[in-house]
């Protein structure tokens, strides 16, 4: 009662697959590897120094600065009269 067979799991694979596809099946894999490297990556670099870390962070802020410029529309608004 407490232990599934070997054929209780082939059945839940098939269904499985038949429901999220195999494509997509394996989009969700590649991005549960992405993440678990990134972890990994993040845990190698948080026994860094706090110097390395504030001119990482000041790098990541003038980036996104540029990008947020980029994206931004200048418009002049106008009220109906």
């Amino acid at each position: 009662m407490g232990g599934f067979s070997i054929w209780h799991w082939v059945i839940v694979l098939l269904i499985v697959v038949m429901v999220f596809g195999t494509k997509k099946l394996k989009n969700m894999g590649s991005d549960l590897g992405g993440a678990v490297k990134g972890f990994k990556d993040g845990m190698k670099d948080g026994g860094q120094p706090a110097a390395d870390e504030q001119s990482a962070a000041q790098v990541t802020s003038a980036q996104a600065a540029v990008k947020a410029e980029r994206n931004t529309i200048d418009v002049e608004a106008r009220q109906k009269s």
